[in-house]
């Protein structure tokens, strides 16, 4: 049995990384998705893999910071598929902020991409949802804890949790479910810049930090994107009606609460 037959999922950031991995998922158990994030080319090329296996897919583009533009593409998403029965924002940036250390100031882009973004499309999207609908977000460890250098990233994971727990009562009149995941290190090109960093700031080579990295995982392991796809699949699932308001870290163990 497939899980999700018939659902129409939107994912944002769906070209790339944990987004393609998530939209893979979804596609594999049964839903037609649609991913939703700036730049066509990636999400072209997930959309053409899904439609290869026969899945229903379409892509659709805006910057989700601009709020007229986000509520335009999710219409065209829902106009595609017929309907939404399923939210997922995953699209996010990363990199380091620092408000009381030397770097780049990037918070407008970080908070206003992961949290305003966040906002914008759940906005656009409930037009759209019925009730018993599914809104997943992804957050990180690092709305779990602090970082140094990574102040805007910390705040706005954090606050993907704070808007997760609020929503969730919010819809709850209607029975549509709001979670968050917190993914620790999972294989993509964001995971790797990261550790890139790490291995510039210690002086030492890649191959050393992300060693170094995941010496702090409990099962001493990166994660791969299909999983935190399959994590969300549960929680868009029927067996996970009764879940709402929680942030599910996923992460090897590296954090346990």
């Amino acid at each position: 049995m497939k899980a999700l037959r018939g659902r129409r999922c939107l994912v944002t950031g769906g070209g790339t990384g944990i987004g393609a991995g998530i939209a893979e998922r979804l596609a594999a158990n049964g839903a037609a998705v649609a991913v939703l994030g700036r730049n066509r080319a990636p999400l072209s090329r997930t959309v053409g893999s899904l439609r290869a296996r026969g899945v229903a897919a379409v892509a659709v583009t805006a910057d989700l910071v601009d709020g007229r533009a986000t509520d335009r593409a999710v219409d065209r998403a829902a106009k595609a598929l017929g309907g939404l029965d399923v939210l997922v924002n995953n699209a996010g940036a990363g990199g380091p902020n620092g408000c009381g250390l030397p770097g780049p100031d990037r918070w407008q882009q970080i908070v206003r991409t992961n949290l305003d973004g966040t906002y914008h499309v759940t906005r656009a999207a409930l037009r759209h949802l019925p009730d018993a609908g599914r809104i997943v977000s992804i957050s990180s460890v690092l709305g779990r804890f602090g970082a140094p250098g990574y102040t805007a990233y910390c705040a706005s994971k954090h606050g993907v949790i704070g808007f997760t727990k609020a929503l969730a009562l919010e819809l709850a009149p209607r029975r549509i479910t709001v979670n968050a995941i917190c993914p620790g290190w999972v294989e993509t090109d964001m995971a790797r810049a990261g550790m890139e960093l790490l291995a510039h700031s210690a002086g030492t080579d890649y191959a050393a930090a992300r060693r170094a990295a995941l010496a702090a995982v409990p099962l001493g392991r990166i994660l791969e994107p299909r999983e935190i796809g399959e994590l969300v699949v549960w929680l868009c699932s029927d067996a996970a009606s009764g879940m709402t308001g929680q942030a599910i870290s996923h992460c090897g163990g590296q954090v346990m609460w």
